[in-house]
């Protein structure tokens, strides 16, 4: 596989932000509303998708196992599943990209059909380990040839009839959760997943708008979520809210420039994956949910945000399941904030994309921030809005949140930040440079500031 010279970033605001942006869409609900239009029987439709690298490989896997995905010139999605048990040979390898989700989500899927999958991805997902789905996959009779790790390439020989299991998260993840629910769906019986802890639900909301028959109780301070197998899904018309995970980015950097304030319009607000506008809202951010209602099931509003002056924090780790991929962004504003912040119960992040503790700890202080790395986070000593120095290269890992994250550092930098690579973006946000100049920001392509 060849990949594209680096081609580094860097953004500076002149002054401060202002405007009216909107988000792509959700790429947990993205993902989600291929894999399942995929295995629906008839024809289902998509607007607002996102159209990043990520969700792309999805479509892509979807049409090399017999589905029919086509865009129009509108950008609504339109696919014609096979039904669930459907799926077809894929004659290669699926190719994954970076996508974490994409992968354990399909390795779910195909657990339960008579086909045979090798999974292959770049060189930061080929990192990445599978064993906490190769583990109860496998319980369900599935079988898997991986890489040394359980990394990939890996090889997932699908298993029919599939058996259906109870099993208990060892770790909050929703892709294990939702590899396991996807897996059930063509299992014989009722497949459960116990969840101590909860995490985001978009699986279980999708499930039951294509007609899956599918429970949640709580059981002894548990959510215990089951769905009967042989499904047959009903096609479906979904409209995708704004990712809030995206959302993040314009949010921290409009608190942190003085003298800003957005509207992030459309941005979807599940309440297992709004942890992190709780958190910004308990360190004093001024941000005000506008014009509140439901789309496709999901609680949506618009955003207004002000420049606020923010407070350390230390969050209950109960919170991370509900904001795991927007810690990076919440480190940027911790070390831009009065006070310290001890953020902990992060061990989830070493397994992302990159070691996001490390990699954003050794950032933030060649940048000019005080931070402390821990075993399972970080402790920041903010700069009480004062700007970080600035004037360095970071190194994103192939990390697309990484990458986002110290760009918007840059923002509040008394020199600019020089992010090496802009490429990783493309993944969840392939408008995010544009956005941000929307918004009164000035891009650059830069190796030094």
């Amino acid at each position: 596989m060849t990949y594209a010279p680096a081609t580094p970033l860097r953004l500076v605001a002149s002054g401060p932000l202002s405007g009216r942006v909107r988000v792509p869409g959700d790429k947990s609900i993205s993902h989600r509303s291929l894999m399942l239009s995929a295995v629906a029987v008839g024809t289902s439709r998509v607007e607002g998708l996102l159209e990043g690298e990520d969700v792309l490989a999805t479509a892509q896997a979807m049409r090399a196992m017999g589905a029919s995905i086509v865009r129009d010139d509108d950008g609504l999605w339109t696919i014609d599943g096979v039904g669930v048990g459907g799926l077809l040979q894929p004659e290669t390898a699926l190719d994954m990209g970076n996508s974490g989700t994409s992968t354990r989500l399909l390795m779910g899927l195909v657990a339960s059909h008579a086909v045979t999958a090798t999974f292959t991805g770049d060189a930061s997902l080929s990192k990445r380990p599978m064993g906490r789905v190769i583990d109860p996959l496998s319980k369900m009779g599935a079988e898997f040839t991986p890489s040394p790790g359980g990394r990939l390439p890996l090889m997932v020989r699908g298993i029919v009839p599939a058996v259906p299991i109870e099993y208990r998260l060892p770790v909050a993840s929703a892709q294990v959760k939702s590899a396991v629910l996807l897996a059930g769906l063509n299992a014989p019986g009722i497949t459960r997943v116990i969840e101590p802890v909860p995490t985001r639900d978009h699986s279980e909301r999708m499930l039951r708008g294509f007609g899956a028959e599918l429970m949640v109780e709580e059981i002894g301070g548990e959510r215990v979520i089951s769905i009967t197998g042989e499904a047959e899904l009903k096609p479906q018309h979904i409209v995708v809210p704004g990712d809030p995970s995206s959302a993040a980015f314009p949010v921290v950097a409009a608190l942190i420039v003085p003298g800003s304030e957005i509207v992030v319009e459309n941005v979807g607000l599940n309440p297992t994956r709004g942890g992190l506008y709780q958190v910004l809202l308990a360190m004093g951010g001024d941000i005000v949910f506008e014009n509140e209602r439901i789309v496709g099931g999901e609680p949506v509003a618009d955003l207004r945000v002000r420049a606020s002056s923010l407070d350390g924090i230390e969050p209950d780790p109960a919170i991370v399941p509900s904001m795991v991929d927007e810690f990076p962004i919440l480190f940027v504003a911790c070390a831009l904030a009065h006070g310290r912040s001890v953020l902990r119960g992060l061990e989830e992040l070493r397994v992302k994309e990159s070691d996001r503790i490390t990699v954003m700890a050794d950032g933030l202080r060649a940048i000019g921030a005080r931070v402390e790395e821990i075993e399972d986070g970080l402790i920041i000593d903010g700069t009480g809005g004062e700007k970080l120095t600035g004037g360095t290269a970071v190194a994103t890992h192939l990390d697309h949140r990484i990458a986002m994250s110290f760009a918007v550092a840059s923002l509040a930098s008394r020199e600019p930040v020089a992010v090496d690579d802009r490429a990783p973006i493309a993944t969840s946000f392939p408008i995010f440079v544009p956005m941000m100049e929307s918004l009164g920001v000035e891009s650059r392509d830069a190796v030094t500031a």
